[in-house]
């Protein structure tokens, strides 16, 4: 009778000590006591029983319908799934293949309500102890991670993990060619004021390597993390996540943020000071503010800096198409939304701010400057100068410029 063989395993340390390696050797011998013809074999390393998906028992089912063989030889029950439902669903299947499925540790399947009932026994206490396994995981994983233990192998970029021994537990230790290329990424966007392009840029003139050594190119959103992450502040978690069972069918579970205060903290070294961990988010903050981007030169000069003189909060910026076709700009307050504002009676009623037509900055600002009075203008000739240099560069200007009146204080709308 023509056979295959299915072995499995669920971890990857099952895999490297070679456990599926018996499986198959107590399969072989066991095929060949019996006088079968081996056609074909089929392994899942490091895969969960709990999953339906897996390479292996898909191969394997797709053999069984090809007509490949008649009798599959498997270890236990629990090696073809550890979920009795799925035994259930693969078991059914393959009988309606015509295809016999024999354990080597339990009796064969057949029409004896006592084996029937022994192998489905042994389904429902394979799920159990698998429930029971990862419950004991978890507990283990969260009692190692309080005592300071780190548990992921995924380590930051800039460290090394070292497995725990009889001394110590495992830990990061700084791997100081990669250390160097995270000060330097600090340093480049705190001090240097240099954009995260620029900065991928010099990396790739100094033919840096990536984390990802295969991939020889920097990206954006990896800076973007690399510049977020407190593990270089002496900070790393454990705990953040959950994983939640996805609607669709066919999708792996999903992991869901936990609330920050169940997130396990575990010290490790640090690479940066706390200050310079600070000042990434006020760069941050500053570059959102300042951006260009999606802004037409020489317009919106006061934009971020405008603040409504009744309810005191920053306006917003809007272009609008008048009826002969012309396009009209103002400054709202953010409080005309009622929803902002929270509520209809809360709501702000004064009128929009006209932004008027001008070539540069001279009419704007001259406006300006006619709504202040004497003693204004000194600071007025004084914040047109800033102005000048923030429309040229806007980011560098407003982080270099420590005193410049635009970084410290908004201007308010002023009444006639």
């Amino acid at each position: 009778m023509r056979a295959a063989l299915y072995a499995r395993v669920s971890t990857e340390g099952q895999q490297a000590r070679g456990t599926i390696g018996s499986q198959l050797a107590l399969l072989h011998e066991r095929v060949a006591a019996e006088g079968d013809e081996l056609v074909a074999e089929f392994t899942d390393d490091g895969c969960s029983g709990a999953r339906l998906d897996r390479p292996g028992l898909d191969a394997l089912r797709d053999a069984a319908e090809a007509g490949l063989f008649e009798r599959v030889w498997c270890l236990s029950p629990d090696r073809l799934a550890r979920v009795y439902a799925y035994q259930v669903v693969v078991l059914d299947e393959l009988a309606r293949l015509q295809v016999k499925v024999c354990f080597t540790d339990a009796p064969p399947i057949t029409d004896d309500p006592q084996a029937n009932l022994l192998t489905q026994v042994q389904g429902v206490i394979a799920e159990y102890e698998r429930a029971k396994i990862a419950e004991r995981y978890r507990r283990g994983k969260l009692f190692r991670s309080r005592a300071g233990e780190v548990i992921s192998w995924r380590t930051p970029y800039g460290y090394r993990r070292l497995p725990r021994d009889g001394e110590r537990a495992a830990h990061l230790e700084v791997f100081e060619p990669e250390a160097a290329v995270v000060r330097r990424i600090f340093e480049d966007y705190t001090v240097r004021n240099l954009s995260m392009r620029e900065i991928i840029r010099g990396l790739a003139a100094d033919r840096i390597p990536t984390p990802k050594k295969g991939n020889g190119v920097w990206g954006a959103s990896t800076i973007a993390r690399l510049l977020h992450n407190e593990a270089y502040v002496g900070r790393v978690y454990f705990n953040r996540t959950v994983s939640v069972p996805d609607p669709r069918p066919g999708h792996r579970p999903r992991q869901v943020p936990r609330p920050r205060e169940d997130w396990i903290p575990i010290t490790v070294p640090a690479l940066i000071s706390e200050e310079t961990f600070a000042a990434v988010g006020q760069v941050s903050r500053d570059n959102s503010k300042w951006s260009p981007r999606r802004t037409e030169p020489g317009q919106w000069m006061l934009r971020g800096l405008v603040k409504c003189g009744s309810c005191h909060v920053g306006t917003n910026c809007h272009k609008m198409r008048g009826r002969n076709g012309t396009f009209h700009r103002y400054y709202y307050c953010r409080n005309h939304d009622p929803i902002r504002a929270g509520g209809s009676d809360r709501r702000c009623t004064e009128r929009n701010i006209r932004a008027p037509e001008h070539r540069g900055t001279t009419g704007q600002w001259s406006e300006l400057v006619h709504r202040l009075d004497q003693r204004g203008r000194r600071r007025v000739v004084y914040m047109r100068q800033c102005a000048s240099a923030h429309a040229s560069q806007p980011c560098a200007h407003a982080r270099t410029q420590g005193h410049c009146m635009i970084g410290i204080g908004p201007v308010r709308r002023f009444r006639e």
